[in-house]
């Protein structure tokens, strides 16, 4: 496989198991799982699926008991030792802004752990991101606590993106906003990824953020992925988690938003 076709992301054979005085739970058992450059990729599954924790494996937070996971060409577990912010921009679900910074250094943080680059130029690269977030500079030296929902999860976006990483993953980006942030945030993302060519993996229960924002979904139930294809692939699928997790009221409506407008001719 040439370099051009190879995933972004490479999940082979993965276990991950969980050891606990004595007991040991397997929360994966040989998944598999591809993200090719441009997609952007969601992963659903029940609460205890061990989403998140593949995100932590992809990080190199993580090291499963078998199988392997290359990051864009690399072995995952190398993330940490070479420095993954500028492969991989990583937003949490909550923001994660260091609570004692503002605005602008929270999302300066990754440029100035670089100790490489004059302090003018990374304020500048810090502004060019908070504004591409859709932020105004004034808002540039507010503290986190300060900042609604909406705007904690822009800064982290733009902390995420600071240092032009390839590759972004995302946890549950819109929890906890209401749904008129939460729909502008997810135009938000969409733009970015077209305007600036990103490979997107995230992680949400949100079925309008899944529908609204996901190239192609992947959906993990009994240990492994049991479904993955466009949103309406996924809809066909008659395996008993899909069919409850999609076919509730709410799964119902956000899937409406898929069909085509007919027009007589």
């Amino acid at each position: 496989m040439n370099q051009t076709t190879a995933p972004v992301i490479k999940i082979h054979k993965l276990w991950s198991v969980f050891h606990n005085a004595g007991h040991a739970s397997v929360i994966h058992q040989d998944l598999d799982l591809s993200v090719k450059a441009g997609e952007f990729l969601s992963i659903v599954g029940g609460s205890g699926s061990g989403k998140t924790v593949l995100l932590r494996q992809i990080l190199g937070l993580e090291t499963p008991e078998r199988g392997r996971v290359t990051v864009l060409g690399r072995p995952a577990a190398e993330m940490g030792a070479e420095g993954a912010a500028s492969r991989v921009g990583m937003l949490f679900q909550h923001g994660a802004l260091f609570s004692a910074f503002t605005v602008l250094e929270n999302i300066a943080f990754a440029l100035r752990e670089l100790k490489t680059l004059p302090a003018a130029l990374i304020r500048d690269a810090a502004m060019v991101k908070l504004q591409m977030v859709g932020l105004d500079p004034s808002q540039a030296h507010k503290m986190p606590s300060d900042l609604s929902g909406g705007m904690v999860k822009r800064v982290a976006l733009a902390r995420a993106l600071v240092m032009d990483p390839p590759l972004l993953l995302l946890d549950e980006p819109t929890a906890g906003l209401d749904p008129d942030s939460a729909d502008a945030f997810c135009a938000l993302l969409r733009s970015l990824h077209r305007e600036l060519g990103l490979t997107v993996l995230m992680v949400t229960h949100d079925l309008d953020t899944l529908f609204e924002l996901s190239t192609r979904i992947a959906v993990v139930a009994d240990k492994h992925i049991v479904v993955s294809g466009t949103a309406s692939e996924v809809l066909a699928s008659a395996h008993p988690f899909v069919v409850d997790f999609f076919q509730g009221a709410r799964g119902q409506r956000a899937a409406a938003l898929l069909q085509p407008t007919t027009v007589p001719v």
